[in-house]
């Protein structure tokens, strides 16, 4: 039984919501899963519990809540995750960056002094 991370997607038309879930491979993007591990909601809000005004210049956040413990089980036992759940997952930090910028010219100068 081949098991995936992925994200389920729940929400309104343009404002999406995503349930992050092991599920087997080969089953639809919203059926029911094996076990949901967290929530992702890629919609930018202010960051939370502000005492003052919001300033303009802050920062809007996404939100991402993930049983870490949970996800660690998982990717142990060897559930695949999905590009947009490996790119959650580094956020996090539970897993490497799939893709990393190629050094720049700049760089492969100063590496080769």
């Amino acid at each position: 039984m081949v098991l995936k991370i992925r994200l389920a997607r729940f929400g309104k038309r343009n404002a999406p919501f995503y349930n992050i879930v092991v599920a087997q491979a080969r089953s639809a993007r919203n059926s029911k899963p094996l076990e949901v591990l967290g929530t992702y909601d890629p919609i930018p809000k202010p960051p939370p519990a502000s005492s003052s005004a919001p300033a303009d210049g802050e920062k809007k956040v996404k939100d991402i809540k993930l049983d870490i413990s949970r996800a660690k089980y998982w990717l142990g036992v060897g559930a695949q995750p999905s590009d947009p759940a490996w790119r959650l997952l580094s956020m996090i930090g539970l897993l490497e960056p799939k893709y990393r910028a190629p050094p720049s010219k700049n760089d492969q100068e100063e590496q080769n002094r």
